[in-house]
């Protein structure tokens, strides 16, 4: 009897939960966490532009596009940029946080022609003429096939719809990453780069405090191993459970917000005040994005080996893959674009150390920007409350030099 009066009180419980998530759901949430890429633009009154890129091995890109501020003259077009989202995230990371700070309405305010990558894998990037995500094959890539096949088709789509022979890059995270990797494996893309702007720069790795891609480094490729054992091929997908524990536990009326935060800061860098909490469900609605394992294990090998270098696949294949035991180091020297590196003291994935190991071995580099606040972290590149004053302008003024 005590047993089924326990189950009995376990299940109320649950039902109160779930009336607990639903009434949060309707009355605090905030229609933004919903809505993609191009209706965020469209609902803030910006032009929006969804397109697709076939790469050479058949996956289909969304580049989405800003063509001209708000209530601009849309035959007066300014130099194209390309924004490059970073790690389990999506071309929602330049808009999600509004008008006022969103990087990609304030680059279109002041007259530029705004595209928006999103890479293999993602939210909006699920599909390739001969597989699909269920696939196992869907999954074998990592940054290094984002550098060498995902951003060339991506710079070589904007210039023709353009009509431009060179544009503006500008990263997060991953998003420099897989661009160091194109500067390169692919250096004839330097020529159709106006200048490069590295937001928390993402190459070596060997000083980073980062525990997910600690936990990586320290399993190294046996984390993959285990992983496809299990059938888990892509990395922490964007799911409606996701979004509807973002809405509850989240929201501003939420004694759990703080946990929801410190999770955030677990990856990137600890306990900014620079982060807008009421803003977490909306990001945590766009992010994770999702992502394949191997991306994470390809960081987890370069905090081990201390080089950026392509992937490891062990000895074996690698005398098959390379040629040598070991995998090659990606020549930096080849990275002959112009590039300012913009980077912090609280990054817990870019230390101060390895960016200056990286401004050291690339040959133009134009700017060394450090985030005038100690406390900015990884994440605050992007959702930061001060990111215009302390990183976008910085940014926009190097731009009008080139």
């Amino acid at each position: 009897m005590a047993a089924m009066q326990m189950r009995v009180v376990l299940v109320v419980l649950g039902l109160a939960l779930v009336a607990h998530a639903r009434t949060v759901k309707t009355q605090r949430k905030n229609p933004d966490q919903d809505l993609t890429t191009p209706e965020l633009i469209v609902k803030y009154g910006y032009p929006a532009e969804s397109h697709t890129v076939q790469t050479s091995d058949g996956y289909l890109l969304t580049l989405h596009r800003i063509p001209h501020g708000k209530g601009a003259d849309p035959s007066v077009r300014g130099p194209p940029i390309l924004l490059q989202h970073g790690l389990l995230c999506s071309s929602a990371d330049w808009v999600v946080m509004g008008p006022e700070k969103g990087f990609a309405y304030l680059l279109a305010d002041v007259g530029y022609d705004v595209w928006m990558g999103n890479v293999r894998g993602n939210t909006y990037s699920r599909k390739n003429v001969h597989m699909t995500p269920s696939d196992n094959a869907f999954w074998e890539f990592s940054w290094h096939e984002m550098g060498v096949i995902d951003v060339p088709a991506m710079i070589d789509y904007i210039l023709e719809k353009t009509g431009e022979t060179s544009l503006f890059y500008a990263g997060h995270s991953m998003g420099t990453t897989m661009f160091y990797v194109m500067g390169s494996e692919r250096p004839e893309y330097n020529a159709k780069i106006r200048a490069m702007f590295s937001l928390a720069p993402v190459a070596f790795m060997s000083h980073l405090k980062s525990p997910m891609i600690q936990l990586a480094s320290k399993v190294g490729n046996e984390l993959e191993w285990l992983l496809n054992l299990m059938g888990i091929y892509e990395f922490m997908p964007q799911t409606e459970l996701l979004t509807l524990i973002g809405q509850v536990f989240c929201n501003d009326a939420a004694i759990t917000q703080e946990i929801c935060s410190n999770v955030l800061f677990l990856i990137g860098g600890y306990d900014s005040a620079q982060l807008n909490r009421t803003m977490l469900p909306v990001i945590l609605g766009h992010t994770p994005a999702g992502a394949s394992t191997k991306e994470l294990v390809h960081y987890g090998q370069g905090v081990q080996s201390a080089k950026f270098r392509q992937y490891d696949y062990g000895f074996f294949q690698n005398l098959l893959k390379y040629g040598w035991g070991t995998p090659p180091d990606y020549d930096l020297s080849k990275v002959t674009a112009p590039v300012a590196l913009h980077y912090s003291d609280n990054d817990w994935l870019a230390a101060v150390v390895d960016v200056e190991e990286l401004h050291s071995k690339l040959p133009n580099c134009i700017a060394m920007h450090k985030v005038a606040l100690p406390a900015f972290n990884h994440l605050d590149y992007l959702w930061a409350i001060d990111s215009p004053q302390l990183v976008y302008e910085h940014v926009l003024s190097l731009m009008s030099k080139y």
